[in-house]
């Protein structure tokens, strides 16, 4: 299906998106060249601001609790503006990131606003005023993306280049947990028992998000997959697993909160596509689902014919591989985009569901999803 594009407010690439989640539904959008724009839900420009022909727009938040603020990082500084009024900057947070901002987040009540930055720091500021409350380290490459923990309002989701995600507490400067995507990774294809000297991307971490119960995490990464992680009781590390979603790397993974269920996930690649999946009856999603190790959605069960040879058993586990994972392997809608995604965000336009695409073009493109 052919998406409709939004032209005519960028002059170079757009490199972000946001939604604001209040009644307006106006979307707003980042690039290059400090470039920042505001759209209607027809895709008419609203607004249109350059904050540093120097610095590009890296990422977007709207404040859920307050309509009125919009957030715009820029080189190690954010700028907060009015989504009413795009003329002037109302606020600058200035050099709040140690080096140059890749995420911004802001939480459910509004009174916190998260910043990751090229250092691998995520710093926590107080709103209003921008003063700097924590400043989280453990990521030892950058960190690529952060999110607030939806319903815990003391709980933040890091990902980065160093391969790592972390849950973070924020009455402490210590990680909940870590998971080494890389593990996880090495782990899943042992088990899939790939050719000896078969080449992989190692999977860096571009994108995490956190679905609306607040419980399971999906993160996008360079091998491909967008891994998925069930956070448990006391926040526990729970279930692990993937879905192998793109056939080269995933840069972006979002949930989407409208539709029938909080499990359905959008994703964006390097293979120019994008796609929606039902991660509902996941292992990781679904109570009792099975242990740690599914590959790309189930683990591997044990031959049942102990008279077959290794060669027979191996084919036959296989087979049942393939069909235990058929649900989790294939998308229930994909766009052939054919360009690299530089952001990707689930939309309500005019009550349709939609997702709304950034790529290394000057406009973006919207994919209606219909027929869900």
């Amino acid at each position: 299906m052919a998406g409709v594009r939004w032209c005519g407010a960028h002059s170079s690439s757009v490199l972000c998106v946001g939604e604001s989640p209040h009644s307006d539904g106006l979307l707003a959008s980042g690039g290059e060249g400090g470039e920042v724009a505001l759209w209607s839900q027809e895709g008419s420009i609203v607004g249109h601001l350059t904050l540093s022909s120097e610095e590009d727009v890296t990422s977007v938040a709207f404040s859920p609790a307050a309509p009125a603020l919009l957030f715009m990082a820029h080189g190690d500084s954010v700028s907060v503006l009015d989504p009413r009024n795009l003329k002037t900057v109302v606020e600058d947070f200035k050099h709040v990131g140690e080096e140059e901002i890749n995420s911004v987040a802001v939480s459910e009540s509004g009174s916190s606003l998260a910043v990751a930055d090229d250092s691998g720091a995520v710093r926590v500021l107080e709103l209003p005023g921008g003063k700097v409350c924590r400043t989280l380290r453990r990521h030892t490459n950058i960190c690529s993306s952060v999110t607030f923990r939806p319903q815990r309002p003391n709980n933040i989701v890091s990902a980065g280049l160093d391969m790592q995600v972390m849950l973070w507490g924020l009455q402490k400067t210590r990680p909940l947990w870590t998971l080494s995507l890389q593990d996880v990774a090495e782990e899943e294809d042992d088990q899939q028992q790939q050719r000896p000297g078969q080449l992989f991307n190692p999977p860096l971490a571009h994108c995490v998000s956190v679905s609306s119960c607040g419980n399971v995490v999906g993160c996008a990464a360079e091998d491909g997959r967008v891994h998925l992680m069930r956070i448990g009781s006391g926040s526990k590390l729970g279930q692990l697993g993937a879905i192998k979603a793109h056939s080269q790397g995933a840069s972006q993974a979002h949930f989407l909160s409208f539709l029938s269920h909080p499990y359905w996930l959008a994703t964006g690649g390097n293979d120019g596509q994008v796609s929606l999946w039902d991660v509902s009856k996941h292992p990781v999603v679904t109570p009792g689902g099975k242990s740690k190790g599914q590959g790309s959605g189930g683990q591997r069960k044990k031959g049942k014919a102990k008279s077959r040879d290794k060669a027979t058993t191996s084919q036959t586990e296989a087979e049942e591989a393939a069909a235990e994972t058929l649900n989790f392997s294939t998308p229930k809608m994909t766009f052939s985009h054919g360009d690299k995604i530089n952001w990707l965000s689930p939309a309500l336009l005019k009550g349709n569901a939609s997702l709304v695409v950034a790529d290394q073009s000057d406009s973006l493109t919207v994919y209606p999803l219909t027929g869900l």
